[in-house]
């Protein structure tokens, strides 16, 4: 005996499924602590490109976050060394970028 339909048509199908999946990469961005992405495609354009580089702010901000805390919770020795400041270098120029973010708005 056929199992019943769950959806009425292949369209149906189609559109749970995407629904499915953009819940899950939501959730997924949640547990990792990134704000939800902005339905952009669906904006007309200077607030579209208004969210992009607000959201391109937000991600290097907590990028410059994370990669301070890294620096903070390493030993003197390591702080001192080669990587350190490769890593303060970057630190930096995430930060000058940033700026530069900030006065395209």
């Amino acid at each position: 005996m056929p199992q019943p339909r769950k959806y009425e048509s292949r369209a149906a199908q189609q559109a749970a499924y995407r629904k499915r999946q953009a819940r899950s990469q939501q959730e997924l961005l949640a547990q990792k602590g990134l704000p939800p992405l902005p339905a952009i495609p669906t904006m007309p354009g200077q607030a579209r490109w208004s969210a992009m580089i607000a959201q391109a702010q937000t991600l290097l901000s907590y990028a410059t976050e994370e990669m301070q805390a890294y620096h903070d919770d390493r030993s003197e020795q390591w702080q001192e060394g080669p990587r350190a400041e490769e890593l303060l270098a970057k630190l930096e120029h995430l930060e000058q970028t940033m700026s530069q973010l900030q006065d395209a708005e």
